[in-house]
């Protein structure tokens, strides 16, 4: 299959790319101007609004994954702009030029997170469960209604709602990780929030079931079935890593440094469920998180 992925450079993205690869898929990517490229790459310009549309013939499934990373640091206007702009536009621009393509592809897939059911305590929440009303809620919300206009050109549309994702080396778990190296890990707020995760090995192969299984559609939770709390998160991580985890950082202290991005991102509270891929009998190769800790860390 001929393979089209946004976002191929970053963290998911090459290692997608590298499983796709291994298992006989020709993968290219969407590139930006300036960017180097690699043949079969497609040349884009999402703020623009243009795409190679020739050399974009041909592909069979598109995998978008591109977005400015909300975890990086304090939220201002301009970063919230961005946030919106390399998510909500860059989905509407690539799901207008596959309209515009004499060959569609048969799928498309598209990242989205579970930021999409805001902060919501200790309720259970489901693909089936009604989006937030904070502003990564309705950011993601808009960013699905984007990616959804494909399902209505004929294409399959599968939008990954993706939990933190968790990995010996890159992405969440490696900040998650530096103060407790340091002795001055412990609990955010009062820990009680649920922290819905999941292992790289399974987002890559969710994904890649995702581009092939056409049981695959609409919004799919894309977490562990067991999330934790907080603070249990914490005490198996100092667990693991065998150090204390002593040093809670107060609600308030984050509100101050962080702002808004600490009440969305770190004090928010989100126990989601996976009931679409436990329905569709999808076997977890690490559900809960101790053991799977331990096999990325020691």
């Amino acid at each position: 299959m001929r393979i089209l992925i946004s976002g191929g450079s970053g963290f998911l993205g090459t290692r997608l790319t590298e499983a796709l690869r291994s298992s006989g898929h020709t993968v290219a990517h969407l590139v930006r101007p300036g960017a180097q490229t690699q043949p079969g790459d497609v040349r884009w310009y999402p703020s623009a609004a243009t795409v190679d549309m020739a050399a974009m013939e041909g592909t069979e499934a598109v995998v978008h994954l591109s977005g400015a990373n909300v975890a990086a640091g304090r939220w201002t206007h301009a970063r919230k702009d961005l946030f919106r702009s390399s998510r909500v536009d860059t989905t509407r621009v690539l799901v207008d030029a596959i309209a515009h393509l004499r060959q569609k592809p048969r799928v498309l897939v598209c990242a989205s997170a579970v930021g999409y059911y805001g902060d919501r305590q200790d309720e259970i929440l489901t693909e089936s469960s009604a989006n937030g009303t904070n502003f990564l809620a309705l950011l993601t919300r808009d960013w699905e209604a984007e990616a959804t206009r494909a399902a209505h050109q004929g294409i399959r549309t599968v939008m990954l709602r993706f939990g933190v994702i968790l990995a010996a080396n890159g992405g969440a778990l490696r900040k998650m990780l530096a103060p407790f190296r340091w002795c001055l890990g412990g609990r955010l707020g009062d820990g009680r929030q649920w922290i819905p995760w999941v292992a790289l090995d399974d987002a890559i192969d969710i994904a890649s079931s995702a581009i092939s299984d056409e049981r695959y559609s609409g919004p799919i939770n894309v977490v562990a079935p067991n999330p934790v709390r907080n603070a249990d998160f914490t005490r198996i991580v100092a667990d693991v890593l065998h150090r204390p985890a002593i040093f809670p950082a107060p609600a308030f202290a984050l509100r101050f440094v962080l702002g808004e991005m600490a009440e969305e991102m770190l004090l928010a509270s989100l126990r989601v469920r996976p009931n679409r891929l436990l329905g569709l009998k999808y076997s977890f190769h690490d559900d809960d998180l101790e053991p799977t800790l331990r096999k990325m860390l020691t």
